[in-house]
């Protein structure tokens, strides 16, 4: 069956019995959609350009950037940055969790750079008129913390609201996943409004909670983030969760009424077979609906990073990934 009859046969299902086919247990989330070649990432983000073209970035290196014309078969190509701006080195020698977007006439990447489990972090700028790799203009530092912040300025996502007002959150443990208004002229913090927003948080037990990403669907807006452990193969239990609001920058509560701020959160995708920790997650609309785009850890491959491409549907109120 193709994507697009899959999607069609979904979405043909009455809502009352959709409620009924969302994961009650681990074994009934989806598998990842079938991807081939080079497919080990972490924390992917794509996009399609208008010839069909995807290019997908990840975590590594200058941005490790692979491309595919059917998302099925990727391959690999040079980094998002064949020089690495040179501010990069007071914080680290390679950059984490891009992400890209399309505002303008031209693509943007928002990066973080950092070391792992240090707060001294910043996310940066980039901009190109292809997206492709060595075409990127480096744009500077957009916004840092140090280790005497109670946050950590990783894991960016650019959001663009109704209005035209730009938002970018990010965030990693420490006090949770943050907010800031973005000028849309500079791609950096709005100086006529500087709140630091909070949108997610764990004030008891593990403060893990990270990686955020905003869509609007519905009338809602509606917050992903990964929660638990990352980056330990086999061991990781990195999963998946989702809450909405009626406004960007929050409250955000889980299904069950429970805020984000509050250790709140309703699961999207959790370990399953061999399919384990997934998160790093992006969400990025295609022509046959959105698309939860992410890596897990292959059990059947010693832990090995992999890409997962799953599609949502919405009609619940609430994303399920099939």
């Amino acid at each position: 069956m193709s994507r697009t009859s899959r999607r069609a046969l979904l979405l043909a299902v009455p809502a009352a019995i959709l409620l009924a086919l969302a994961p009650s247990t681990a074994s009934a989330y989806p598998d990842p959609g079938t991807v081939t070649g080079s497919t080990v990432v972490h924390d992917p983000t794509m996009i399609r350009t208008s010839a069909g073209r995807y290019l997908l970035y990840a975590t590594g290196g200058g941005l490790a950037y692979r491309t595919s014309t059917d998302r099925i078969a990727f391959s690999s190509g040079s980094d998002a940055f064949g020089t690495k701006p040179s501010w990069w080195s007071s914080y680290a020698t390679e950059a984490w969790a891009p992400d890209i977007s399309y505002h303008g006439g031209k693509y943007l990447l928002y990066y973080a750079v950092s070391t792992f489990g240090s707060n001294k972090s910043a996310i940066g700028l980039a901009g190109s008129s292809t997206g492709l790799p060595g075409s990127w203009s480096d744009y500077g530092v957009v916004y840092t913390s140090t280790t005497a912040s109670d946050y950590n300025a990783i894991d960016p996502n650019l959001f663009v609201d109704d209005d035209g007002k730009w938002w970018l959150s990010f965030g990693s443990w420490w006090t949770g996943i943050k907010m800031i208004r973005i000028d849309p002229s500079t791609g950096k913090q709005y100086s006529g409004d500087t709140t630091r927003y909070s949108l997610a948080y764990r004030p008891t037990g593990t403060k893990a909670v990270e990686a955020p990403y905003v869509v609007k669907r519905n009338g809602y807006y509606y917050l992903f983030a990964s929660y638990d452990t990352c980056c330990a193969g086999t061991s990781s239990t990195y999963k998946v969760k989702v809450g909405r609001a009626t406004g960007v920058t929050g409250p955000y509560y889980d299904k069950s009424g429970v805020a984000m701020t509050n250790n709140g959160g309703t699961a999207v995708l959790e370990t399953h077979g061999s399919v384990i920790g997934p998160g790093g997650q992006s969400i990025t609309n295609d022509s046959d609906g959105d698309l939860i785009v992410y890596h897990y850890y292959d059990g059947n491959d010693s832990g090995t990073p992999k890409l997962g491409i799953n599609l949502l549907n919405w009609s619940t109120g609430w994303p399920v990934a099939y």
